[in-house]
């Protein structure tokens, strides 16, 4: 099944294939979103991200400090539906 996101409350127009290995930043940026990042492999952290709902996997182990509920947009890949909240 198909995976949506949402981002800062709203709803993406496409979905994730399944399938599909692009990580969460690659998504957004092909939905035409503006999203913090730097190093693109989780060193950094510019690209953490709130998750409210869903859950993803991390693609690379990141070297960036997360809380709990946080996740890096560029190490992770959605496994479910996500709705995710982005500082600028």
């Amino acid at each position: 099944m198909n995976k949506t996101v949402t981002y800062n409350n709203v709803q993406c127009d496409d979905a994730i294939a399944p399938d599909s290995k692009i990580t969460t930043l690659e998504y957004l940026e092909s939905q035409g979103l503006k999203v913090n990042y730097h190093c693109r492999d989780g060193t950094c952290g510019a690209c953490r991200c709130q998750l409210n709902r869903g859950s993803v996997a991390y693609t690379t182990e990141p070297l960036a400090y997360i809380r709990e509920g946080e996740i890096l947009t560029c190490c992770t890949t959605p496994t479910s539906d996500i709705d995710i909240t982005c500082e600028f």
